[in-house]
């Protein structure tokens, strides 16, 4: 048994760096914290125990991680210090060397927390409490709260596809899931906490429910009829597993919001073999096409990797011409960071670095330009926004069914409702559209 007195009135602060997927189990964190005594307090604030949930996709995401250490200890020298996530379950010797880290949780010690705690007493030597968890099946389900207006509902874990260039694998496990039935209730808890919208999310969420008989598509009808939550998002989900059910299903919802995040990672079928990903160009063009079949005024997100280990110029003119052939709305695009022990670093030839920063300059001019073009296709029309609370003095803002982000003139009492305003124009940042409520 824990002794809770000792955890009475304590200050917890969290941080969390990555995806989507670690928002909502910082926050399932958090709360099991809360449970018994925990007071949770700002990042910036001198806190007896922070907690750093990590992403380790880039050597980028790492050096965060190390910084955010020295921040606490320089905060606070005699706080407890967690890491957990992806970073200390790839490297937890690397990350337990790091002055000041008292605990070490891998990702799927994480959910249990409390029982790793103690007595919150620095140490000499750090604790690490990371399994092998290639081996673990077991599923924890987390949403995120704190944010009134949305949550992070995490429907799936780990991943069975191995692409060369990811080590997503390794720090999460293979692909598992809840039942619809328990997801349905967690769906339920997030509404409760007070979230009108949901996004679903995960590592491979398109693979859900494949161990138990269930599939992704049964589950975005089951979320259907949940009562208080108005609108539902999903989060990036991989081509081979969009299906045109789902497509279909969601341009006919009332609640499932047109907008897709579907990674490409390159446009180049020579490249996407050398990924090892499940697709070739001329699939993903169909895919894009599909949901603007259903959907035109969707939003499409699509991610793209420059610099990978064989993308010869070549190849990497190839990519652009294809991205720009096809009708998406916005690219995230990464700069390829060399990732131990995968199996893209035996690939030939390297890219010098500069050269990546270049293709993503290149990319991210052509993703502002589509970004923009999207945005005013909207100008002169309605739309209905989730209202966020308050942004900058004066105004608020909030995402309209297909993700253009709206500023309004504030009115703190209309956080958290849906909201139909009409789209005057661009702001001057051109970052958003000034809205008007009607």
């Amino acid at each position: 048994m824990i002794d809770s007195s000792i955890f009475q009135h304590k200050q917890a602060a969290f941080h969390t760096l990555g995806c989507k997927l670690n928002f909502s189990e910082t926050s399932e964190m958090s709360r099991r914290m809360a449970e018994v005594g925990f007071e949770r307090v700002d990042f910036d604030s001198r806190a007896d125990v922070y907690v750093i949930n990590t992403c380790s996709v880039t050597e980028e995401a790492n050096r965060k991680c190390r910084q955010m250490i020295k921040r606490c200890i320089k905060r606070n020298a005699d706080a407890f210090i967690v890491v957990t996530g992806c970073y200390a379950q790839l490297e937890p010797q690397q990350v337990a060397a790091i002055e000041g880290v008292d605990l070490v949780l891998g990702s799927n010690e994480k959910n249990d927390i409390v029982e790793h705690l103690s007595n919150l007493q620095k140490k000499k030597d750090t604790d690490i409490v990371a399994g092998e968890i290639m081996k673990d099946k077991a599923f924890k389900p987390s949403f995120s709260s704190g944010d009134r207006t949305r949550s992070f509902l995490k429907i799936q874990d780990g991943c069975d596809y191995f692409c060369s260039y990811c080590t997503i694998p390794f720090a999460r496990g293979t692909s598992r899931s809840d039942t619809i039935e328990n997801t349905i209730a967690e769906a339920r808890c997030a509404a409760q906490h007070g979230a009108k919208e949901i996004i679903l999310t995960g590592v491979n969420i398109g693979d859900f429910g494949h161990r138990n008989g269930e599939s992704f598509l049964q589950l975005v009808e089951a979320l259907e009829g949940v009562s208080g939550v108005e609108r539902y998002r999903i989060s990036s989900i991989e081509p081979n597993l969009l299906t045109e059910d789902i497509i279909r299903h969601v341009s006919q919802s009332s609640k499932f919001m047109p907008h897709f995040h579907v990674p490409l990672q390159s446009g180049s079928d020579a490249v996407l073999q050398l990924m090892r990903r499940r697709y070739d160009k001329a699939f993903f063009a169909d895919k894009i096409a599909c949901i603007k079949h259903y959907m035109p005024h969707a939003f499409i997100g699509i991610d793209v990797i420059v610099g990978v280990n064989g993308e010869t110029e070549e190849c990497f003119n190839e990519s652009h011409k294809f991205i720009e052939s096809i009708d998406f709305s916005q690219l995230h695009v990464f700069t390829y960071s060399e990732r131990p022990n995968t199996m893209a670093l035996k690939i030939k030839p390297v890219v010098p670095i500069p050269e990546r920063h270049r293709r993503n300059a290149v990319l991210h001019d052509l993703s502002e330009e589509r970004r923009i073009a999207f945005y005013k296709n909207f100008i002169g029309s309605e739309a209905t926004i989730l209202v966020e609370s308050s942004e900058k003095e004066g105004k608020m803002s909030g995402f309209t069914e297909n993700y253009l982000k709206v500023e309004i003139p504030s009115h703190p009492e209309l956080t958290n409702t849906i909201q139909r305003v009409r789209l005057d124009m661009l702001t001057l940042d051109k970052q958003a559209i000034v809205g008007t409520l009607i």
